[in-house]
């Protein structure tokens, strides 16, 4: 968190912008409204890699944060802590002592240690036994494992691994599970993962779940969690939302470019955009990340069936 300014993100500005982004993407942005439990409570770290100095600068209201503390967004709109919006809602760091994480993460990523000085003769002597210190190489295979949903219905991410039975994890059922190798799932080429190759946490498998679920000319609803008779009962009424509620018809659209920035002004994606533009001129210093979303959900079908 104190490493040297570079045009790129690094892992603490992501998650400084998540304190006002919130962690819904840009598909669930447009399904689901942003309220607290939208949000990150805390971070958890462990407590002899914690710099307070450092993650109060990072993420604390009086921190480089400090410009976005009492922002709504909309912008218009001055929001209170049950209505839904995007606001800076910074986290607490909460530490873990060494020992019990040492317990619960045994292939945790080694800490480096200095190697000790040692003399010209015993250096000759490592060189010619032909010996040579370990060290920690990332993997290019990742784990996904999604624990299953509450209700009875079939998930349409579980129908999608191609599994008749899905294994049980610390006696939690399993949604989805994949292995991934160079972004891919295992058993398939990288340059050409077509629909059984791609993960269904890519951005093509969930923008194409986003279009299943969302059909162009059926309007959608927020889901508040707002109920007369609910744990909420005495939250705000529906017309007092200062968010458009209403999914709006979204025209067919051919690019992941053109769904991640729409131009319908009425699209619930427009105030999740304002809020990370306001947030990214307090962070500044990236440059954008762009030439890699010309592509449409074609990328999902297999070449040799596209061809017939």
């Amino acid at each position: 968190m104190d490493a040297e300014s570079t045009r790129s993100k690094s892992c603490s500005d992501k998650l400084a912008l998540r304190q006002v982004s919130s962690l819904l993407s840009c598909e669930t942005s447009r399904l689901v409204a942003p309220t607290e439990n939208a949000y990150l409570a805390g971070l958890i770290l462990p407590e002899d890699e914690i710099s307070q100095v450092g993650c109060d600068r990072s993420f604390g209201e009086n921190g480089r944060m400090q410009a976005l503390s009492g922002r709504y967004w909309p912008r218009e709109t001055k929001l209170n802590e049950k209505t839904p919006g995007y606001r800076f809602r910074p986290f607490q760091v909460l530490s873990v002592p060494s020992e019990e994480l040492a317990a619960l993460w045994p292939f945790a990523k080694p800490k480096s240690v200095p190697c000790p000085a040692i003399s010209l003769e015993q250096e000759r002597d490592s060189l010619t036994s032909g010996a040579k210190p370990k060290k920690a190489r990332p993997g290019n295979v990742s784990a996904v494992w999604i624990l299953a949903p509450s209700y009875n219905y079939p998930s349409a991410m579980t129908m999608d691994t191609g599994s008749k039975s899905v294994p049980t994890l610390c006696h939690s059922k399993t949604g989805l599970y994949e292995t991934i190798i160079n972004g891919v799932k295992q058993g398939n080429r990288a340059s050409s993962p077509g629909a059984r190759g791609a993960s269904s946490l890519s951005r093509a498998k969930l923008w194409a779940l986003f279009r299943k679920i969302t059909p162009a000319s059926v309007p959608h609803t927020y889901q508040t969690d707002v109920s007369p008779s609910g744990p909420l009962s005495d939250a705000i009424e529906a017309e007092d939302l200062p968010i458009n509620t209403l999914q709006p018809h979204m025209p067919d659209i051919t690019t992941y470019q053109d769904f991640k920035n729409p131009s319908n002004l009425e699209d619930p994606l427009q105030i999740r955009n304002q809020a990370i533009g306001d947030a990214k001129l307090v962070l500044k210093g990236w440059m954008a990340n762009t030439g890699d979303e010309s592509w449409g959900l074609d990328v999902l079908v297999d070449p040799k069936k596209r061809k017939r």
